[in-house]
């Protein structure tokens, strides 16, 4: 039998980062190249069709983890990338989903405090809402690819890959949830979005070093996406509060109980029993 203290585990640092960017630039840029072809060949451009934007954010991540596992993980452990998703019991989700509601209330009020006007402030919104509804125009695309497509492909680059990564490195557990989850916001390319993923990695990446396994956060992410995605569908907003016709102070006083709550019952007066490792 395989001594596990002998196995060698991959790190993550700047030659890891520029994997991912450079497996990212390669997979849409493969993804550009056979619509460029297309366009060549059959006159057709698949650039604003549905399909070819759930292609892309497919390509995107598959080839950042391509590089990754190629260039970096399989020459420094001989290994290829292995993803834990063991499941645990029954209690563990009951705990993790409403922590991860109050999460939601409170990043949703501290979010409504960045302005949506101004002259820096009020075109980047502006922009940003454009592109919005450009892409939730079509309710299954939105589902697919928020609720499905992002939850598995994100929590294997930024829990899975860096912030594994970090951990193997001999980062301490808080600094590498921190880094990863500033890394997701950053990566949503507006400060509307970044508040929100800054919180939601946090707490991901607590779930993720106590259970060690991406299933659970995979499940809290598509969760966090679809009450997003359904408060888009009818409310043409994010906001739980103008869904509830509440004040977004009740809301950050739930959300504040819900996540205090449930934080101390997972982190300090539970253990987590694994079903299957």
């Amino acid at each position: 039998m395989e001594d596990k203290r002998n196995i060698k585990k991959y790190i993550f640092d700047f030659k890891g980062a520029v994997a991912l960017v450079a497996g990212m630039i390669a997979g849409v840029t493969l993804v550009s190249i056979l619509n460029v072809a297309s366009m060549f060949f059959f006159n057709v451009n698949f650039q604003y069709a549905d399909f070819y934007l759930l292609l892309s954010n497919a390509a995107l991540f598959l080839g950042a983890i391509f590089f990754f596992d190629f260039f970096i993980c399989r020459p420094s452990t001989g290994r290829k990338l292995n993803f834990n998703f063991s499941t645990t019991n029954l209690m563990t989700y009951v705990l993790i989903f409403p922590m991860m509601l109050g999460m939601m209330f409170i990043a949703e009020f501290i979010t409504a405090q960045i302005p949506t006007t101004g002259p820096f402030f009020g075109k980047y919104y502006e922009y940003f809402s454009k592109l919005m509804e450009q892409m939730t125009s079509n309710p299954a695309t939105l589902i697919v690819l928020a609720v499905f497509m992002a939850p598995i492909f994100e929590e294997i680059v930024f829990r899975g890959i860096i912030m594994k990564g970090l951990l193997n490195k001999g980062v301490r557990p808080a600094f590498a949830i921190v880094i990863s989850s500033v890394v997701f916001g950053i990566v949503h390319g507006n400060p509307w979005q970044f508040v929100g993923a800054v919180f939601l990695g946090c707490v991901l990446g607590l779930v993720y070093y106590k259970t060690k396994s991406l299933l659970l956060p995979i499940l809290l992410h598509a969760f966090n996406n679809l009450c997003s995605s359904i408060l888009i569908f009818y409310t043409k907003s994010e906001s739980f509060a103008d869904a509830a016709k509440i004040s977004e102070w009740i809301i950050l006083g739930l959300g504040i109980v819900l996540f205090t709550t449930f934080y101390i019952l997972f982190t300090r007066k539970y253990r987590v029993h694994y079903k299957d490792i």
